[in-house]
């Protein structure tokens, strides 16, 4: 079966498609391809994103989303299965108090039914709700299909995905699939590329290569100060979003005083030692650290893997023949496989669901 999966993260980079052949258990990548959002679309993105806002721009750019999704996947081969993340534009994983009662809520947008009307096939989407719904997290989501592509009889493994948002996979050797952790350490490129945004005044907006965190300065007693924060101390499952490393925290970190560039630096050296801190605090020995995502292109992050991590072996998912690039995307294309054939794909360990359950649902 041809399946597509789409993936537009925190970052707002735009729309990863990757369109993948499954047989049985086995698959393969056919296509990958990137569509930068438009400026407009990023803005009005960002306008609706954890913030007040009105209903109608939240409803106009839902049904937009849809139908830049499947132009998205109409650039790419012919598929029989969609299987769409959408934008999340709000994801609380702690409950909140509304009208005298507690909930969990999260807010992905992307109308599938216009992926469905254009494509003419089958869109699996809405994949958090279900386990939010069975006492989960709603992410992360991923680690079902990290667990199939890295377990390993003798060695163990954590898989990183550096996106807006990092999250890991902790795979100890020879574990089933009940004895993963996952949970999400911390800001990934969120800050970094609004920082480097503001330092170059719009013409950038990620730090290519690492150049600019490479220039700066890290501010150690900032970074400390951070590092204290409850949610690196909070015990898994956990998740985190723009709700926690958006606007308000690049603000207190312009409080700091500090120069734009060290700044930039210090959230830099903030991604990798967050993960280093959480996978000393929560997981336990890693032989391969596996990354993925943008993140995986950031010389400065990585060498700050190296330096706060020097007992694990730093490869990115490409050792493993996977794309950092694509790997979310092809991870929602399985999971919508595994809901179309009705199987549970979520992982209770890493969400906190008191069950398995079947994810997403699906739009003729």
């Amino acid at each position: 079966m041809k399946v597509a999966g789409i993936m537009s993260g925190t970052s707002l980079d735009g729309i990863d498609v990757a369109v993948i052949e499954i047989r049985g258990r086995k698959w393969e990548l056919l296509e990958f391809r990137t569509t930068p959002y438009p400026r407009a679309v990023r803005e009005a993105i960002l306008a609706v994103s954890n913030t007040d806002t009105h209903t109608a721009q939240i409803a106009r750019l839902h049904f937009l989303l849809g139908a830049l999704y499947a132009e998205a996947v109409a650039r790419c081969a012919s598929v029989e299965l969609v299987g769409c993340h959408g934008q999340t534009i709000f994801h609380e994983s702690v409950a909140a108090s509304v009208a005298g009662r507690k909930v969990k809520s999260t807010l992905q947008i992307g109308e599938a039914s216009m992926i469905a009307e254009r494509l003419g096939v089958p869109v699996v989407s809405d994949f958090r709700p279900r386990d939010i719904a069975a006492g989960g997290t709603g992410a992360p989501l991923v680690p079902y299909v990290d667990y199939f592509l890295y377990r390993n009889a003798r060695r163990n493994r954590a898989a990183l995905n550096i996106g807006g948002i990092a999250n890991i996979t902790y795979i100890p050797a020879g574990s089933t699939a009940a004895n993963v952790i996952a949970f999400d350490t911390g800001p990934g490129n969120m800050v970094i590329d609004a920082l480097t945004e503001m330092h170059t005044h719009g013409r950038r907006k990620f730090d290519k290569g690492g150049k600019l965190a490479q220039s700066g300065k890290a501010n150690p007693k900032l970074l400390d100060e951070i590092l204290k924060d409850r949610f690196y101390r909070q015990l898994p499952p956990k998740s985190a979003g723009r709700e926690q490393y958006g606007k308000e925290f690049v603000a207190r970190l312009l409080q700091s005083g500090l120069p734009l560039i060290d700044l930039i630096a210090t959230a830099t050296a903030l991604t990798a030692a967050a993960v280093a801190a959480s996978i000393r605090r929560f997981c336990g020995p890693v032989d391969d650290l596996i990354v993925s995502g943008g993140g995986a292109h950031n010389p400065a992050i990585l060498a700050y893997l190296s330096a706060f991590l020097p007992e694990a072996r730093l490869q990115t998912s490409a050792e493993y023949g996977i794309d950092p690039d694509a790997k979310e995307a092809i991870a929602f294309a399985i999971l919508a496989y595994e809901s179309w054939n009705r199987r549970p794909s979520n992982l209770p360990s890493a969400t906190g669901a008191r069950h398995p359950v079947v994810l997403g649902k699906i739009t003729y």
